[in-house]
C-alpha cells in the first residue's frame, strides 16, 4: 500500500481459529496523492481510522464466530473497516458481504482474504452518511443479519444510519450492533424504534487478563416488532 507503514498480526478470536490481519501501523498514517480524502470530506485525523482494529471489532467477530451458517441467508457488514467479523463469517461459510466508504478498504480486504488463504468475498461501497446521488452507493437488496460495530461515535440527528439499516433489512431480520457505550446509543434506539424495530441489549464487561484487554460495552440486538 504505497504512502503507508503497516503492520502483520495474528489476531486471536474467541470460539474461531486466528486471523492474521494487515493493519495501518498507527493513527498517524495519512497519504492523500489522489486527493480522495479531500473530496471525501475527510480529515487526515479521521482517515486512517478504518485501517485499524479496534476492541468492538474483536467482539463482533467472536459473536459472528458463534453464529450458525444458515443456507440461503445473507450478512450484511456496514461500517466494516478491516472487516474483522466478515472475514470470521466468510471462513466458516456465511453469505457475507462487508461494506465501507473508506477508498482503501476494499483494497486491505483483497489483501487479509489472501493472507489467510480464504476465496473471494463480497465487498460493496456503502455508507449511511454518503451524500452523493445514491446514497447507499453499492448496496443493494435486503439482509437477514445487518451487523456492525462502534458506528454510534458521531451524533446522527436526521437518523441516516437506522433508516439505511431498515432499507436493507428483511421482514425477519436481525441486526448486531457492538457499542462501546457511546453517547448517542440512546438516540440511536429512539431512531430504530421509529423504524419499527424492537432491542435488547446485553453486556460485553470482560476484566483484563494476560492475554486480553479490558472492555466495557454491549450488544445491541434489534428485531422488527410484531405487527
Amino acid at each position: 500500500m504505497p504512502g503507508y507503514l503497516l503492520k502483520l498480526e495474528r489476531i486471536a478470536i474467541a470460539g474461531a481459529d486466528d486471523l492474521v490481519i494487515q493493519s495501518l501501523l498507527d493513527r498517524q498514517q495519512f497519504s492523500d496523492p489522489s486527493g480522495a480524502a479531500a473530496a471525501q470530506g475527510i480529515s487526515s485525523a479521521s482517515w486512517p481510522m478504518f485501517g485499524l482494529l479496534w476492541p468492538s471489532g474483536a467482539q463482533l467477530a467472536a459473536r459472528m464466530a458463534l453464529h450458525p451458517v444458515v443456507l440461503g441467508a445473507r450478512v450484511l457488514e456496514i461500517g466494516c473497516g478491516l472487516a474483522l467479523a466478515s472475514l470470521v463469517g466468510h471462513r466458516r461459510g456465511n453469505d457475507m458481504t462487508a461494506s465501507d466508504c473508506h477508498p482503501l478498504a476494499s483494497g486491505f480486504l483483497l489483501e487479509n482474504l489472501r493472507l489467510n488463504a480464504l476465496p473471494p468475498m463480497k465487498y460493496r461501497r456503502g455508507h449511511w452518511g454518503m451524500q452523493e446521488t445514491g446514497a447507499d452507493g453499492d448496496v443493494h437488496g435486503l439482509f437477514d443479519l445487518v451487523i456492525g460495530s462502534d458506528l454510534l461515535y458521531e451524533r446522527d440527528a436526521e437518523g441516516l444510519l437506522a433508516a439505511f439499516i431498515a432499507r436493507h433489512t428483511s421482514p425477519a431480520a436481525e441486526v448486531w450492533i457492538v457499542d462501546p457505550d457511546r453517547g448517542n446509543r440512546s438516540a440511536f434506539n429512539r431512531q430504530m424504534a421509529d423504524e419499527g424495530f424492537g432491542m435488547c441489549e446485553e453486556r460485553l464487561d470482560q476484566l483484563a487478563t494476560v492475554s486480553r484487554v479490558a472492555y466495557r460495552g454491549r450488544l445491541l440486538t434489534y428485531r422488527r416488532a410484531a405487527a
